[in-house]
């Protein structure tokens, strides 16, 4: 995310913050500007938080620079290639607006130093700490390559440093393999002693993949000597050496040296790809234990995520009277100042303000005409997939709601009249995310949809969600809850579920009710993105206010020995394990604590939850488990006994978890076309969204209201379940806050 001389990848890091100047913005697109990272003539770099707490890097460009049409060409090209590569060691993007007067990009905020500035301060890493780096960046890269770009410009400013791992950032100047446009054939683009000789001689037909291999060569005889291959000085003269001289890789670890060599070949056809490189780097490491840095870096990244959260606070939510106008929330609240997201200042993955840019077709008058038209509410599941029983659950409490709908009477003689029939269409992607596309374009080429529940599943949402984005469809889901799903520029979704690092707040305050002072978190790896969410949570809430003083272990994806990471954990003296993870390894942790005797505390989130295999396979060791989950038992709740009674006489069984929260939500969308119609005209699909994220209904399940910048729901936490007698007994809902918070 750079581009803008002076504001590189060490100047984005905490310890760099500079104040804001009297001519800063204040706020921008949702995110509260809290200080500056970087400037120079293209633009600024800013520390944003959004509502919810979540730190970005906010790159806002020089409006005299915008109105060049080549640099807004240029800048629109960062921000597509930057969305094109998807890799848990690439930096992502969370929010962008090129066509804005002054152009904004913003990515998730890592705390943590640059490679350059780590081995500055702290000299030269050990060799397993760049076989962990050098695999890490090959891994980046060989993500760039596969979305069919070229980085350019991997230096040691562009890979910051975090405890899970390092994070390749700044794709000002990626393009796709063998593209020349933009860009002069005879100007030479990237930094000077990091370039491959392609680069360095201009030859642009030459560069492609090859040419970042061989920057992330040099970028590891750096990390393993303290100095760049091929010298300092003028950038002339730093051009010269990396094309005629061989490069200085005196002090590389023996083992990594052929390596080293061979990604620094001068001619490209002779370098190893990425991938390969990853390969041989990480063969070894993963094997080994998951802290990869010298303790100095380690101390540097923890004093400036500490730094994170010294920083102003935006407005928190309290308790107290709603705002004139709209009633208070019947679920839960959410109390905590909204820096609980902080949560994420490494894992940094936030939700950004959302504008609807219109789009809307033009509604129908009600009359003759419009009965010839259907109106549709869709159905986005996983039927038949691995998460098919939680879709078939939301399913059947959507049908459930279109049926009773429809047994109201028609238009005339009662309070609850039937202005219109409803259809409900059902699309299922089987759980996969590489139908998750056709399943919603089913929907959406359907001019009668006007709304969709769904999809079941993180993957799936996000790869449904740009069809639903373009075609202005308003999609709400109640079981998918990655931050990442409301962040860029979607402007139809809104979420009836907490955000995964929320949840994770609430199972962190569950583990200090039960009294832990030291709890062992564990951020599973096989699920990257969703165990990073959650960690994050967990991690913000047991430290808050210096609750607790917890215990890290991140464990890599495979990773089948969670006997050694139990065992550490247990060495360190943890008095409570919350496994960040999906099912399998929650399985693993299960049994290793059970074999070491351990009776502590143990809770875990929804993955885990949606799945009966873990009640399967732990068996006895699932015993005593706490596990947090979105969905509330309709069982427990007075205000859903009519909705089990409808459940039960129309499908002959209680309603399972999420049944009931897809109920209310389709209710919710029945009263927004109803309210439509009652105005005289059928709605297009924008302005459906629009009402639908202003609207507030309340179910069977509780009340529901929307926040206009996260569109997430306003007010619900995560709900408890213990394991007893092979069985998840629901407990009621987790703690606000923790032991002796007010409404705690």
């Amino acid at each position: 995310m750079n581009g803008i001389p002076g504001a590189g990848g060490g100047a984005r890091a905490a310890g760099a913050l500079q104040p804001l100047l009297p001519a800063d913005p204040s706020s921008l697109a949702g995110y509260r500007l809290l200080g500056r990272l970087g400037a120079g003539g293209m633009g600024v770099v800013y520390l944003g938080r959004t509502a919810s707490g979540e730190l970005a890097a906010v790159k806002v460009t020089h409006a005299e620079r915008a109105d060049q049409a080549d640099f807004r060409a240029r800048f629109r090209r960062e921000v597509e290639a930057a969305r094109r590569v998807t890799s848990p060691w690439a930096v992502p993007v969370t929010g962008a607006d090129p066509d804005a007067p002054e152009p904004w990009m913003a990515t998730a905020f890592v705390p943590g130093p640059s490679l350059g500035e780590a081995v500055h301060a702290h000299g030269p890493l050990p060799e397993r700490s760049v076989r962990v780096l050098g695999g890490a960046v090959a891994r980046a890269l060989a993500a760039v390559h596969e979305a069919g770009l070229v980085h350019r410009d991997v230096k040691p400013g562009n890979v910051l440093l975090a405890v899970d791992g390092p994070r390749l950032i700044d794709f000002g100047i990626a393009r796709v393999a063998g593209e020349t446009g933009l860009t002069s054939a005879d100007v030479v683009v990237g930094t000077p002693g990091f370039l491959a000789p392609e680069q360095a001689a201009a030859r642009a037909a030459d560069i492609g993949p090859a040419s970042d291999v061989f920057s992330l060569g040099c970028l590891l005889a750096f990390a393993a000597t303290g100095r760049p291959p091929f010298g300092t000085g003028t950038a002339d003269a730093l051009l010269y050496r990396t094309v005629h001289d061989d490069p200085d890789v005196d002090g590389v670890p023996e083992p990594l040296l052929p390596l080293v060599r061979r990604c620094l070949a001068k001619d490209p056809a002779e370098r190893p790809t990425a991938e390969d490189v990853a390969d041989r780097l990480t063969a070894d490491a993963e094997a080994e234990p998951p802290d990869w840095l010298p303790a100095p870096v380690v101390r540097t990244i923890a004093e400036r995520s500490a730094r994170m959260l010294a920083l102003p606070d935006i407005d928190p939510t309290e308790p107290g009277a709603p705002p004139e106008g709209r009633r208070a929330p019947g679920r839960r609240r959410f109390l905590l100042s909204a820096g609980g997201a902080v949560l994420a200042a490494g894992a940094a993955v936030g939700a950004r303000a959302l504008y609807d840019r219109g789009g809307d077709a033009g509604g129908a008058k009600t009359g003759a005409g419009a009965r010839e038209r259907r109106w549709v509410i869709g159905v986005h599941a996983d039927l038949t997939g691995p998460a098919g029983a939680i879709g078939r659950a939301q399913e059947q409490g959507a049908r459930l709601a279109v049926e009773l709908f429809n047994a109201r009477p028609p238009s005339g003689g009662s309070a609850r009249k039937r202005p219109f029939t409803l259809t409900l269409k059902v699309s299922d992607d089987r759980g996969d995310p590489s139908r998750a596309l056709a399943a919603a374009r089913a929907l959406t080429t359907d001019p009668d949809v006007l709304a969709v529940l769904g999809p079941t599943s993180d993957t799936t949402g996000e790869a449904a969600m740009p069809a639903y984005d373009e075609a202005r469809m308003p999609v709400a889901t109640v079981s998918a809850g990655l931050n990442l799903l409301a962040a860029g520029d979607l402007r139809t979704l809104v979420r009836a579920i907490p955000s995964h690092p929320k949840a994770g707040n609430w199972i962190g305050f569950h583990v200090l009710h039960q009294g832990s002072t030291r709890p062992g978190i564990v951020h599973d790896r096989t699920d990257d993105v969703y165990g990073w969410q959650y960690m994050g949570g967990v991690d913000w809430a047991v430290r808050y206010e210096g609750a607790s003083t917890p215990y890290h272990r991140v464990v890599p994806a495979g990773t089948t020995d969670y006997r050694t990471v139990i065992r550490d954990m247990l060495d360190h003296g943890i008095d409570a394990y919350v496994h960040c993870g999906v099912t399998e390894t929650a399985v693993r942790a299960a049994l290793a604590l059970h074999e070491a005797g351990f009776t502590g505390p143990r809770a875990t989130g929804q993955r885990v939850f949606d799945e009966q295999r873990f009640l399967r396979e732990a068996g006895a060791a699932a015993e005593g488990w706490a596990i947090g989950a979105p969905a509330a038992d309709p069982a427990a709740l007075p205000s859903a006994a009519a909705f089990r009674t409808a459940h039960a006489r129309r499908f002959g069984a209680a309603p399972a978890p999420y049944a009931g929260e897809a109920f209310d939500v389709v209710n919710l969308m029945i009263d927004v076309l109803v309210e439509a119609a009652a105005g005289g005209s059928r709605p297009g699909r924008a302005q459906t969204a629009r009402a639908l994220l202003a609207a507030e209904h309340r179910g069977a399940m509780g009340a529901y209201s929307f926040d206009a910048s996260t569109r997430e729901v306003n007010g619900i936490g995560t709900y408890m379940y213990v394991v007893e007698d092979g069985r998840t007994r629901y407990v009621g809902a987790a703690p606000l806050g923790p032991p002796g918070k007010k409404g705690s």
